[in-house]
């Protein structure tokens, strides 16, 4: 059979079949790897299992993949990879890490205690008895690694208008968030408990994690440029991403879907407040961080929309008016008349 033939019949079949195959393909080979390998929760993990779903689902438009690849994630990958280069640095730039500041916080919003110590020395009974609300906030916690992307994903397939605007936002934020890690590097409650400046308290996402029969893998290099930070609290971004799902979808969203939009970033924030990973104070931070970076991008997309149409509304004065033809009988009476 001639290579073109076997090219058009393959297409053909793509067409035909692929909107079974590769998702088929894709969630035999995502829950294989997890069992193997543990939870990809690392972005560049994550983002690799993403556009692989990308490409899955999208075998019957590859063309529209590969443009969307190009244009419209490659830049905010390329964004997204140098900011987690760089965080694990925030803190050696400018300024030691700061303790006191968010922990006063804290006990000032909670009129003299701190929200973590409570919730720990009434919620929390050790690792040998660990309850259904520990299994349920740590699921919580896990969903901030691969939220993001998926949203992403899906507004890419479904919803391509509001795709750029929404990984604007991430983007802007994630940048927002690294200056502050810069300037103002801050201590969260464990590491606060481990310096001796709160009771004991423990990590309880890590603790948690040992009774699930499933692991999480680190990001491909880690090792190599210190991807971690442990004193980048100060915005939470798990709070962060969190709320800018809500506000980002509440204006088109129907009543009933508002109340999971409104109650994930209220969940998100139990979750870190009571594992000990943020103070109360992060958290809102985090949401303040997320509504300003919401409205950054929409304040800027709005007056490039329309600057854009001032141009093309320029363009189209300027153009020169059709003539209209003229009939040879109407001719011949304005000569004659």
């Amino acid at each position: 059979m001639p290579p073109r033939s076997r090219t058009l019949r393959a297409s053909s079949f793509l067409r035909k079949h692929g909107r079974w195959i590769g998702p088929s393909v894709y969630f035999v080979g995502l829950g294989s790897f997890t069992y193997l390998f543990g939870v990809p929760t690392a972005r560049d993990r994550a983002l690799t299992w993403i556009l692989l779903g990308l490409l899955a689902f999208s075998l019957t438009d590859l063309r529209r993949l590969g443009r969307g690849l190009v244009y419209d994630w490659a830049p905010f990958i390329a964004i997204l990879f140098f900011y987690d280069l760089l965080r694990g640095r925030a803190d050696k730039m400018l300024f030691s890490a700061h303790t006191w500041p968010q922990l006063h916080a804290d006990q000032w919003l909670a009129a003299g205690q701190v929200p973590t110590v409570w919730l720990q020395t009434h919620l929390w009974h050790g690792a040998a008895h660990i309850h259904w609300y520990d299994y349920a906030l740590w699921f919580v916690y896990l969903t901030h690694f691969f939220a993001t992307l998926l949203v992403a994903a899906l507004l890419w397939s479904l919803r391509p208008s509001r795709f750029r605007r929404y990984m604007a936002s991430v983007v802007t934020l994630a940048m927002l968030g690294f200056a502050t890690y810069a300037l103002f590097p801050a201590v969260p409650p464990w590491m606060a408990s481990e310096q001796g400046n709160l009771p004991p308290l423990q990590r309880i996402i890590a603790i948690v994690w040992e009774h699930i029969p499933v692991s999480a893998m680190s990001p491909l290099f880690e090792r190599g440029s210190h991807y971690a930070n442990n004193v980048a609290a100060m915005p939470s971004l798990h709070a962060a991403y969190a709320m800018l799902i809500a506000i980002f979808f509440w204006k088109v969203s129907r009543w009933y879907w508002r109340i999971p939009l409104a109650i994930y970033p209220l969940v998100m924030g139990l979750a870190l407040v009571y594992t000990a990973e943020h103070y109360v104070a992060d958290v809102l931070a985090g949401w303040i961080y997320a509504a300003a970076a919401y409205l950054i991008v929409v304040r800027v997309a709005d007056r490039l929309a329309k600057r854009a149409e001032h141009r093309r509304l320029i363009a189209s004065l300027r153009e020169p008016l059709p003539e209209e033809p003229i009939a040879v009988g109407e001719l011949e009476a304005d000569l004659l008349g």
